[in-house]
């Protein structure tokens, strides 16, 4: 292992292939089979797998259309590119087979966790009055810098799992001390290569400590609540667990308690319904 982490430009520059749920590519293979494929599945499709999400804003808000920066959510995407441009991101998708498909990394676990995220953060975006679809879209995104940080420096991430799992609460503050950046950092990064809305990637960058802001952006604290409900879903805390933790201030500036919160989960996120996203 390099003594020094990669710095994040370096990193996000590398020419990585962020993998796609096989189930996902499958499906919407099949849906593109026609000329004029229903919207509404390919909306539940592309919202249900952070990689094919993120290639499609990316290709949204690209020079082709002349939106950039634009375009946050899944359904404005789809109503501008065509079916014939989204079969070969569709065709082309690298899959997450296998245990190593991401070194380190259990990609059912991330999968179900950032959808997890998603919905959580869209829920609680409807009780604050900050956008539903930028939430969602911030939410399924957000953990794609935690992949691109294990294919890109995974001597480094193995390193770091051996002391915190990657959806561990603590593994933020812990990239920041060992790589002068953590996850969300590199997913902001991502974000803003990508030319997606400002919206979204000030959101990434400032998830991690929104109340740091010299002003406080909602979308920014309604992520950080999310992803502290959903690694915590992940690890089945209990309810002393849940209470120690729940990020009190954050929940204060954007008028939340931990029981407005808890009370966002009104279905099984894990049941294997998988493609219950609602746009």
């Amino acid at each position: 292992m390099r003594e020094h982490a990669l710095d994040l430009p370096t990193l996000v520059a590398l020419p990585l292939a962020l993998p796609s749920q096989p189930r996902v590519v499958a499906l919407l293979m099949r849906e593109l089979l026609p000329e004029l494929p229903n919207l509404r599945r390919l909306s539940q499709l592309f919202a249900a797998d952070p990689a094919l999400a993120a290639q499609l804003l990316a290709l949204a808000n690209g020079p082709l259309f002349g939106m950039a920066r634009c375009v946050t959510g899944i359904p404005e995407a789809l109503a501008l590119v065509a079916p014939a441009q989204l079969r070969p991101i569709v065709q082309t998708a690298p899959l997450g087979l296998g245990a190593h498909a991401v070194p380190g990394m259990v990609m059912a676990a991330f999968w179900r966790y950032s959808l997890d995220a998603a919905r959580m953060a869209r829920a609680l975006a409807t009780t604050v009055q900050a956008s539903p679809t930028a939430a969602y879209a911030a939410g399924l995104l957000h953990g794609l810098g935690e992949l691109t940080m294990h294919l890109g420096d995974p001597d480094r991430a193995m390193a770091l799992s051996k002391l915190f799992g990657p959806l561990d609460p603590r593994r933020a503050d812990l990239e920041l001390r060992m790589c002068g950046y953590a996850y969300s950092h590199v997913s902001a990064a991502l974000a803003r290569l990508w030319s997606l809305p400002p919206l979204l990637a000030d959101a990434l960058e400032h998830m991690h400590a929104p109340m740091a802001q010299p002003v406080f952006d909602p979308l920014a604290g309604v992520l950080h609540i999310a992803v502290w409900r959903a690694r915590s879903r992940e690890l089945q805390w209990d309810e002393r667990a849940l209470a120690v933790s729940f990020p009190g201030e954050v929940g204060v500036a954007l008028g939340l308690d931990i029981d407005m919160v808890l009370r966002q989960d009104p279905i099984d996120w894990h049941a294997d319904t998988g493609l219950d996203v609602l746009l």
